[in-house]
């Protein structure tokens, strides 16, 4: 039976009051002569809402805590600022993000769009999808092994939460398929890539007093993930720091620890810092930067090459000869 009189009135109040908050905790900027017109009801109706929405706010501390409903002058419409929620310049930000990364596949990206685009108005909206319109439709995502990167993203952080043993199906670099038991204890995104940080289980009495190395991954090129019922416990010795290792490594290409020095006199020093967080200037001689960071790994080798010679490595020894060989290699290939 429909509902007539007072008590559909009462309905249809509780509606829009409803509606017009949740149209400001997308962020829409709410004009009361607009939703008047909208809603078919007076300005002092709607000015109620709007009372009635600050009121709650105020009472409710507790549940909302500093969300207040503002009022703009410059354009006479009212505004919710919240303390926790994704507002549409932070949007556009993670979106902008995700698309350079590439490390998602086009129907993951699309999917993460779609979810995200639902906090915006359809104003924002709108101008979203004209700002990303390109980009999508030119995103060529990097060619994945795995049937969902998000989905062995969040199977592997289970197993690293709860240190359940598991063992991976993997293409190496060689396209060789191979199998690994381990230990997986961290994830970690760089260069387009994420990968699995993990250590080796097999043949655990043969390395017995000696510290394993952790093994990198990528999880785009993992085929098959297998979950046993062991679980593993870490020993302090091999506790993982993933923010040193980030600080500390480049393009995810493991190997030693080693202190660098090295002078630049490139356009962009800070183009340096920022891509080696370690990297400090010690001195400056004619001119020229000199540079002090700590690494791990053979990728130094590879950023510090793609700078030409604007770069050149002068500790420790051994880098410096390595380099040397490397740029000699280069220099054959042209003969």
């Amino acid at each position: 039976m429909q509902t007539r009189g007072p008590m559909c009135t009462t309905i249809k109040k509780k509606d829009r009051l409803m509606e017009i908050f949740f149209r400001a905790m997308k962020g829409e900027h709410l004009s009361i002569k607009r939703l008047a017109h909208e809603y078919g009801v007076s300005t002092k109706s709607v000015s109620r809402d709007i009372n009635e929405i600050k009121n709650f706010l105020s009472d409710s501390r507790d549940l909302v805590g500093n969300t207040e409903l503002k009022y703009s002058a410059a354009d006479k419409t009212y505004y919710l600022e919240l303390d926790n929620f994704l507002l549409s310049k932070e949007l556009i930000a993670l979106i902008k993000t995700m698309i350079g990364c590439r490390a998602f596949s086009r129907i993951e990206l699309l999917d993460l769009i779609t979810k995200l685009k639902s906090f915006t108005t359809t104003h924002d909206r709108n101008t979203l999808d004209k700002i990303i319109s390109k980009e999508i439709y030119h995103y060529n995502e990097v060619q994945h092994d795995c049937k969902s990167v998000i989905d062995y993203i969040w199977q592997l952080t289970h197993c690293i939460d709860e240190q359940i043993e598991i063992t991976i199906e993997y293409y190496k670099m060689s396209r060789e398929r191979i199998r690994r038991k381990l230990h997986p204890v961290s994830l970690m995104f760089s260069d387009y890539y994420f990968y699995l940080i993990a250590y080796t289980c097999e043949n655990q009495n043969e390395h017995a007093g000696v510290q394993k190395q952790a093994k990198y991954y990528r999880v785009d090129r993992i085929v098959r993930i297998i979950e046993h019922r062991s679980h593993f416990q870490l020993d302090t010795a091999h506790a993982f720091d993933e923010g040193e290792l980030r600080n500390k490594i480049q393009y995810m290409f493991p190997g030693k620890y080693r202190k660098i020095r090295f002078e630049f006199w490139g356009p962009s020093v800070q183009a340096i810092l920022d891509r080696i967080p370690t990297a400090r200037i010690v001195d400056e001689v004619n001119g020229r930067k000199i540079i002090e960071a700590e690494v791990y790994g053979s990728g130094i080798n590879m950023y510090l090459l793609s700078q030409g010679s604007k770069l050149r490595v002068l500790e420790p020894a051994e880098f410096v000869e390595e380099m040397k060989a490397e740029v000699e290699a280069m220099r054959e290939l042209y003969q």
